[in-house]
C-alpha cells in the first residue's frame, strides 16, 4: 500500500467518525466538499503543469537525438571529404547532443511517473468527492424522512390517537353501550313472547306465581328499581 493511499484511507476514515458524531452533518459535509473541490481544481491546474512540462523535456530530448544524428552525419562525410578537423567538430557536438538527448529523456522519463501519480490521487479526490456528496444526500434524505415523522407524530397526538390516546377507549364505550341496548331489548322481546304464549294457552295466575312475583319485586325495590305509589 502506497504512503498516499494509506493517508487517504486514514482521512477519510477519520471524517466517517467525525461525520456520524456532527449535529449537523451536512454543514460539515458542504465544508468539506468545498474543501475538496479547491483541491480538485489545484491538482488539475498542477497536473496541466506537469503534462506542459514533460511535453517540453520530450521535445527537447528528441531534439538533441536527432541533432546527435545528424553530426554523425556530418562527420562521415567531413571524414570522406578529407575535412578532418570539420569531422572532429561535428563529433564533439555529436556527443554532446547525445549527452543532452539522455538527460533530457532521464528527466521525461521520471516526469512521467511523477504524472501517473499525480493522476491517480487526483482520480482518488474525485472519487471521495462522489462518495461525500451521496452521503450528503442521504443525509438529507434521512434528517427529512425524521421531519416528516415528527410531523406525523404530532398530526396523531392532535387528533388523540397517538399512545396513551382517548378515541379508541371511546369506541369501546361506545360498542358497550350498545351491546347492552341490544341484550336489554332482545331480553324484553323474549319476555314478552314468552307472556303472550302463556296468555294464548289460557295458562291462570296460582299462588306459587304471585309469590315469585312478589319476590321480584321486592328485589327490584331494594336495588332501586321500582319506586312506591
Amino acid at each position: 500500500m502506497s504512503l498516499s493511499k494509506r493517508f487517504r484511507d486514514i482521512t477519510v476514515a477519520t471524517f466517517n467518525e467525525m461525520l456520524e458524531q456532527s449535529e449537523d452533518p451536512v454543514r460539515l459535509i458542504d465544508k468539506y466538499l468545498s474543501s475538496q473541490a479547491e483541491h480538485i481544481r489545484e491538482s488539475e491546474r498542477l497536473l496541466q503543469q506537469c503534462l506542459s512540462h514533460a511535453a517540453t523535456l520530450r521535445q527537447t530530448y528528441l531534439t538533441a537525438a536527432q541533432l546527435k544524428e545528424r553530426r554523425e552525419e556530418q562527420a562521415f562525410i567531413a571524414m570522406k571529404a578529407g575535412e578532418e578537423g570539420m569531422a572532429r567538430i561535428a563529433l564533439q557536438d555529436k556527443l554532446q547532443q547525445e549527452e543532452r538527448s539522455e538527460q533530457y529523456r532521464a528527466l521525461y522519463e521520471q516526469s512521467k511517473l511523477g504524472i501517473v501519480e499525480l493522476e491517480s490521487q487526483l482520480q482518488q479526490i474525485k472519487a471521495d468527492f462522489d462518495e461525500i456528496a451521496a452521503k450528503r444526500s442521504y443525509y438529507i434524505a434521512r434528517l427529512e424522512s425524521i421531519r416528516l415523522q415528527q410531523r406525523m407524530n404530532e398530526r396523531l397526538r392532535s387528533m388523540g390517537l397517538g399512545t396513551g390516546g382517548t378515541s379508541p377507549r371511546m369506541f369501546d364505550r361506545l360498542e358497550e353501550r350498545v351491546s347492552d341496548m341490544e341484550l336489554s331489548a332482545r331480553t324484553l322481546r323474549e319476555v314478552r313472547m314468552y307472556g303472550r304464549g302463556a296468555e294464548a294457552a289460557g295458562s291462570a295466575a296460582s299462588h306459587e306465581l304471585d309469590q315469585e312475583m312478589a319476590k321480584l319485586k321486592s328485589k327490584l325495590e331494594q336495588e332501586g328499581w321500582m319506586r312506591h305509589e
